[in-house]
């Protein structure tokens, strides 16, 4: 890999503005996670539609992140970074303005695009900017900025929400991004553009975004007619993108990643399976906690910060491992670990220690950190470098997408039991079977993550 010049980029710097990034981006998610019952009353949402102000901004990070990291790889990184932190901040105020449900919906759906932006870029730049043999330790350290905000999320999150208002959480991102936007501009001068003689693919873009919108779209609202048609509708859209991307001599994703790229393509299967069968644990825990266990927003936090607390510490660590471990074994183990906890939440009931839970989300922590960072770790260093975009961006449309889904399965089983009836003690016995269902399917998904993890065989030698 050519070494980045040391005037043209402070890669301490650099590592804190990704970090700053990665920090704010799931501690909004997870704190808002939090908030949604305040939320729900303040505003007069129902259970399914809280649950769209989660999936609002998935769907859109998820349908965008693929065109606009090919687009990063010929636009330039460090441009397409510093415009969806712009985005993302400006979004992030309209959130805190919000006067309705629609209106925050609306605003979590532009949140999103610009935290695709910001995906799209930030780890292609990180290892564009860092000498392989520090890949893992880096990717650690990213990773760890993530479950440090996850961590900061339920007890600072709680807190704001109780004290403030759940707007407040809204404020604190928008200043976070203010942050980031001038580190950007101050310490990173250079630019990485490695495809910028490719041309982009409007068509396959334009094929893309639709079709998955409509699969993701269809999926969250599944049994209906409707959304079955949609459902069946975005899949086909997707087998045509597909069909023309194998055609197309500049595909905006190039599927021959995934058709001669074993390592790549498990790696990436087993993050859409990964999340797709955790993401909403947080979700249907905070509204057990609080709705059917009765703890105000901060005691909530405080039962579920255990969980990302160790995900924090575990990512540190496994990043360190994958530079002399392969990622297969640690992954692998960490899904397995995933999957115990999972089933220990099955019998999750009203009358649950929380002794028993927090447990729980010990070993659910430990699989999740132990998993995520050599997981990246095996798809960045699969691909060449002009490819650095596009697998950031599949990596992270990956965990969007299964973020979605999970948040789709969950929100499908609560209006199975109790429909549009917002959660409360009188069918809390309803709820809990929806939980239990939830559940009993993410530890399934996660099973078959299992035997994806491993499938991907041993990794080659680094690329970079």
């Amino acid at each position: 890999m050519a070494k980045v010049p040391e005037n043209s980029v402070n890669r301490g710097i650099l590592l804190a503005v990704i970090m700053i990034s990665s920090f704010f981006n799931p501690f909004m998610g997870s704190a808002v996670n939090i908030a949604l019952p305040s939320i729900s009353r303040d505003l007069h949402m129902n259970a399914v539609e809280i649950s769209w102000i989660p999936m609002a901004f998935l769907l859109s990070a998820a349908v965008f992140l693929v065109p606009l990291g090919k687009l990063a790889d010929i636009w330039g990184r460090k441009r397409m970074l510093l415009y969806g932190n712009i985005f993302f901040t400006l979004a992030t105020l309209m959130c805190a303005f919000s006067f309705s449900g629609n209106f925050l919906i609306a605003s979590r759906f532009l949140q999103g695009i610009g935290s695709a932006m910001s995906l799209s870029s930030g780890m292609a730049i990180i290892i564009s900017a860092f000498p392989p043999e520090k890949r893992g330790r880096i990717i650690g350290w990213n990773t760890t900025s993530v479950y440090v905000g996850l961590s900061a999320a339920p007890l600072l999150g709680g807190f704001l929400t109780k004290v403030l208002g759940w707007s407040s959480l809204f404020y604190i991102n928008a200043i976070a991004g203010v942050l980031v936007i001038a580190g950007i501009l101050y310490g990173v001068r250079t630019e990485w553009a490695e495809a910028k003689n490719d041309r982009f693919d409007f068509t396959g873009s334009l094929i893309y975004i639709p079709s998955m919108s409509a699969l993701m779209y269809g999926f969250s609202k599944l049994p209906g007619n409707f959304a079955l048609i949609l459902t069946i509708t975005g899949a086909l859209g997707i087998i045509g993108f597909v069909l023309w991307e194998l055609r197309e001599k500049s595909p905006v994703l190039d599927i021959a990643l995934f058709s001669r790229n074993k390592i790549f393509a498990f790696s990436n299967l087993a993050a859409l399976i990964n999340y797709a069968a955790t993401f909403g644990i947080t979700f249907i825990l905070s509204l057990y906690l609080q709705d059917v266990r009765g703890l105000n927003p901060l005691d909530a936090g405080l039962v579920l910060v255990i969980q990302p607390i160790i995900m924090a510490v575990m990512a540190m660590v496994s990043g360190r491992l994958s530079d002399r471990i392969d990622s297969q074994i640690l992954s692998s183990l960490g899904m397995s670990m995933i999957v115990v906890g999972l089933i220990l939440l099955i019998f999750l009931t009203t009358e649950t220690s929380h002794a028993y839970l927090i447990m729980t989300l010990f070993i659910l922590g430990f699989g999740f950190g132990m998993f995520s960072s050599p997981n990246t770790n095996s798809v960045m260093s699969s691909v060449e470098k002009r490819y650095l975009g596009t697998a950031s961006a599949t990596l992270g449309t990956m965990r969007l997408t299964g973020q979605m889904f999970s948040m789709a399965i969950a929100a499908m089983a609560i209006h199975i039991f109790i429909g549009s009836a917002q959660i409360s003690q009188s069918n809390s016995d309803a709820f809990m079977q929806s939980v239990r269902v939830i559940f009993i399917v993410f530890a399934v998904l996660c099973t078959l993550g299992v035997f994806a993890s491993l499938a991907r065989g041993k990794k080659v030698k680094q690329v970079l």
